[in-house]
């Protein structure tokens, strides 16, 4: 975990993570949301709508946004304030993303930074992406 101070941060600086999506994961998501969409949890309705398999739910995708903030950008110190996100392409379970964020904007008075996040599939297809607005903490 990093644990950036908002002091270290600089305009341009970037962290990024892969990872995997599983069974598991979709699992623990529908256990936790109650979302029992077919288009999630039945892979014959899935199909039948022309995806190739289940599809993952969004949020489980943007809920690694958490994931960067939290643990790599600013890491320890983070507090999410704002998050603007726009889901461009479906993510099925086994696809491996890269998270990237790079930070776009400093803003002193606030300790604040601005952070553009793309999501992409292991294909370099963007499957997301976000403007994330961080609190930096002492």
């Amino acid at each position: 975990m990093n644990e950036y101070t908002y002091e270290e941060i600089t305009v341009g600086q970037k962290e990024s993570f892969e990872v995997t999506v599983t069974d598991e994961m979709m699992a623990s998501f529908c256990a936790i949301t109650g979302d029992i969409n077919p288009l999630h949890n039945d892979s014959d309705y899935a199909v039948s709508k022309g995806h190739p398999g289940r599809v993952v739910y969004g949020m489980l995708t943007g809920s690694l946004l958490s994931t960067l903030a939290g643990v790599y950008l600013p890491g320890k110190r983070s507090l999410i304030q704002e998050v603007k996100i726009k889901f461009s392409k479906p993510v099925y379970i086994g696809d491996t993303l890269t998270v990237e964020g790079v930070v776009e904007e400093k803003h002193d008075s606030y300790s604040l930074i601005i952070i553009k996040v793309t999501i992409k599939n292991q294909k370099g297809e963007k499957v997301c992406r976000a403007r994330m607005q961080v609190g930096v903490e002492d």
